[in-house]
């Protein structure tokens, strides 16, 4: 976007065009509720408030900024058909959006998106392109496509109309929680953040606006370090959400004018507050969608009370599955080690024991003379993974075997 174009959205009543869009988005979308959390507040030792649009219709955040996107415009552009590009949850915004205005749209993935976001996005009526191993390839890809045909192009973040979409769950928390003292949220191009900021700095600008990035996803970091938007070569991270080379040049100038903070958290945070935020709340979120709740715990303060935006819920069961194994083990609920024994009978029967002593739960365990550092020796190799209660019970386990005598390695 030239700058000149962010100079003159800059200068709009951010406030009048964002409670337009709370009105074009009246009865489509879900205004989500304002939850308090019991177990985070207790952990963290102050309020936490979760906003779940994880529950939204399409499951995220973004249908908020594409509708409203869809509904400014006037009857000839939509004639001419939409062009998107999304990892997944614009895109479902996106062919909802267009479909409920009665127009066309055609949406570009990265091959590597969740095929979970893919069907769903054909399942609101939109035709899906396959295309590029990111969403950067995606995206010139779309652009490319709208030029050829003519059709208007529908930016996932980086466009005023989408921000001020986003923007209305800001008015929704800040009449839900008008004393909030910080709304915590992810970010990947900035769409999101940039419209929070925009309404957030508007009406209350005591509150405190705190973005959250995964280590693997660093561009909006790296772009106020250095004044200006720089592309990312490499990004990599498990929160395909986020996972965007270079912020768009709206949404920059706006997180450099008004954010208060930028938090980094790493893969562990994000795949431990996944499993959290199952085992207590119950609900589904995908990794971008608790950046908020794993950069929570770094603002937590007696007497703070943080709204956490729990962005999307749109993460397919073979990701559930390897994201609660892995949370799982960084949360020291699931533990494999290896004990070298004698190779003589009753060795295992020894082992079993002490496992039930320890209350360790046997979840897989392989024993096999045949495996053995050394064939010379006499000694086997036994690989055992154990369902734990945390790293504390960890401990006594593994101090178990040592006051027995048991060599062990720890695998994971």
């Amino acid at each position: 976007m030239e700058q000149s174009q962010v100079k003159k959205w800059l200068k709009l009543d951010h406030e009048v065009e964002i409670q337009r869009a709370v009105e074009r988005l009246s009865g489509v979308i879900k205004e989500t509720p304002l939850i308090k959390s019991d177990y985070f507040s207790a952990d963290y030792g102050c309020g936490v408030w979760l906003k779940p649009e994880n529950l939204q219709l399409t499951g995220s955040f973004k249908i908020r900024g594409a509708y409203n996107k869809i509904a400014s415009l006037a009857k000839d552009d939509l004639k001419q058909g939409i062009v998107s590009a999304s990892a997944g949850n614009h895109a479902q915004g996106v062919a909802f959006s267009a479909g409920r205005r009665g127009t066309k749209a055609t949406i570009v993935m990265p091959n590597i998106t969740p095929l979970l976001k893919v069907e769903a996005t054909k399942a609101y009526g939109a035709e899906v392109a396959l295309y590029g191993d990111s969403y950067d390839e995606s995206f010139e890809k779309a652009t490319e496509l709208a030029k050829q045909k003519g059709k208007i192009f529908v930016h996932p973040f980086d466009d005023y109309q989408v921000v001020c979409g986003q923007g209305t769950l800001a008015k929704e928390v800040l009449e839900d929680l008008p004393d909030a003292d910080e709304i915590i949220c992810p970010i990947g191009g900035g769409g999101l953040i940039s419209g929070i900021l925009l309404y957030a700095k508007a009406v209350n600008p005591k509150v405190r606006i705190i973005g959250v990035i995964p280590e693997g996803s660093p561009a909006i970091k790296h772009s106020l370090e250095l004044g200006k938007v720089k592309r990312e070569q490499t990004i990599s991270t498990c929160a395909e959400g986020v996972a965007v080379k270079r912020p768009g040049d709206l949404c920059f100038a706006i997180i450099k004018n008004y954010l208060d903070e930028l938090i980094t958290v790493s893969e562990r945070d994000i795949m431990e507050n996944i499993l959290l935020l199952m085992e207590k709340h119950r609900f589904v979120a995908e990794a971008a969608g608790v950046l908020s709740l794993a950069g929570a715990r770094k603002r937590a303060r007696a007497d703070r009370k943080l709204v956490c935006i729990i962005s999307g819920g749109n993460i397919d069961t073979v990701t559930i599955s390897s994201v609660i194994n892995q949370g799982m083990i960084s949360r020291g609920r699931i533990m494999c080690f290896s004990v070298d024994l004698p190779d003589r009978p009753g060795q295992l029967v020894a082992v079993a024991s002490l496992l039930a002593r320890e209350g360790a739960n046997v979840i897989e365990l392989e024993h096999n003379q045949f495996k053995a550092l050394d064939r010379y020796s006499n000694r086997v190799a036994l690989e055992i993974t154990v369902e734990t209660n945390g790293p504390e019970h960890i401990d006594r386990v593994l101090a178990a075997f040592a006051a027995e005598k048991f060599p062990v390695r720890r695998i994971y």
